[in-house]
């Protein structure tokens, strides 16, 4: 176990690395999408069809990371999926039919799925033990990842087959994964404190059964908001450079600074996290962050212009920045690992189920109709917030 605070910054440090290196592997792999999609002559339903590859592989591997991790511990957990996602993002570049390209991203989606509830559970004891609110850095990572990730495969784009810029994330991964991964290989995670209701049915309550139901309860209503919040992360991820090439005529390159000026906005946002929560407190950051998304997402669905589109998703971005870490700290302040275990499977299920839903609602309607649906779910998240204050904070 980490004996010192020197132990405690190099844990941070790695961790962080490895949020931002989630975030740029899959802003890599997303800008790519048009270019896979035409290769593969998939419509758009097909797309969303293979991209649920990446949702099922991602949701089985969260039921199970959390026993994963409790057997062999988060940190080992988390450099092999890094080693795996690190991999698997080579792969659908090789393939030629919606089938097969879903295929691979079965894999890639279990990998995406295991380094996220391991990092975040790492996370969690990590934030427990140095008694600080320092979990949006964490998602600041990953959104700052992002933005590099999408900023590089824009410039890219023009001049590389997705196949090289794809083999090249998987160097880059792997190198990084070698590097960072040895850090939390040697250093044993902090153990976490109790959780709440593993001691105060003793000190206060007749009955234990209760407070666990309670809690229980709580942590599904924090991972409904991480699961609405980051159904908006997914779209945008996977749909908006499609919007902006198809609805906005947008060139391949500027396409892809739209989902790089989305990840800037979160990446500012959870820079800024802890302060805003101090001011604010979570209710009112939930809240405000739920209503400002829903706005930015109408914005920059329904924008007859690209500058206004891409405003939109900008103040989407803000809005949505702190609402995924904020449900799933406060999960796992509620009810420990197993809370975020649970808040982030709804999350990154939302994350991941999303966009196949909007291919599916962009054949029916049209694509800019169906990321409207990212505006309502973001108000949704704001309402259930806000319907819930006063249990969530009693």
């Amino acid at each position: 176990m980490p004996g010192n605070g020197n132990d405690l910054t190099r844990l941070r440090i790695a961790l962080t690395t490895f949020f931002a290196l989630d975030g740029f592997i899959f802003a890599g792999w997303v800008v790519r999408i048009p270019a896979i999609k035409h290769q593969t002559g998939a419509s758009a339903s097909g797309l969303g069809l293979a991209l649920l590859g990446v949702s099922a592989g991602a949701v089985v591997t969260m039921m199970i990371t959390g026993r994963l991790c409790r057997r062999y511990g988060s940190h080992k957990v988390t450099v092999v999926c890094g080693i795996l996602l690190s991999l698997s993002v080579a792969l659908p570049p090789l393939t030629h039919s919606a089938l097969t390209l879903g295929a691979v991203l079965l894999l890639f989606g279990a990998a995406y799925g295991g380094i996220n509830v391991a990092f975040n559970s790492a996370a969690v004891d990590l934030v427990r033990a140095l008694r600080r609110p320092i979990m949006p850095s964490f998602h600041a990572a990953f959104s700052l990842g992002g933005m590099i990730g999408a900023g590089v495969g824009g410039l890219v784009a023009g001049s590389l087959s997705p196949t090289r810029h794809l083999l090249g994330l998987t160097v880059i991964g792997l190198l990084v994964t070698t590097l960072a991964g040895r850090t939390l290989v040697r250093i044993e995670a902090p153990a976490p404190a109790p959780a709440p209701t593993e001691s105060a049915p003793r000190a206060s309550e007749s009955s234990p059964r209760r407070p666990e139901t309670r809690t229980r309860g709580l942590v599904v209503i924090f991972g409904l908001i991480a699961l609405c919040t980051a159904y908006g992360e997914g779209a945008l991820a996977d749909w908006s450079a499609l919007h902006l090439e198809q609805d906005l005529d947008a060139s391949p390159g500027i396409a892809a600074v739209g989902y790089s000026c989305f990840a800037l906005a979160m990446t500012i946002g959870r820079l800024t996290g802890s302060r805003l929560l101090q001011r604010l407190g979570q209710t009112r950051t939930l809240v405000y962050g739920g209503a400002t998304a829903a706005i930015g997402m109408l914005l920059g669905a329904l924008a007859p212009a690209l500058w206004v589109a891409l405003l939109g998703f900008v103040v989407t971005g803000l809005g949505l920045a702190n609402l995924f870490p904020v449900a799933v700290e406060r999960a796992g302040t509620l009810a420990g690992p197993d809370g975020v275990a649970v808040a982030s499977t709804l999350g990154y299920g939302g994350m991941l189920l999303g966009p196949p839903a909007i291919g599916f609602m962009a054949d029916w309607f049209s694509l800019p109709i169906a990321l409207t649906s990212v505006a309502a779910l973001a108000a949704t998240a704001a309402a259930i917030a806000l319907l819930t204050r006063r249990t969530a904070t009693g």
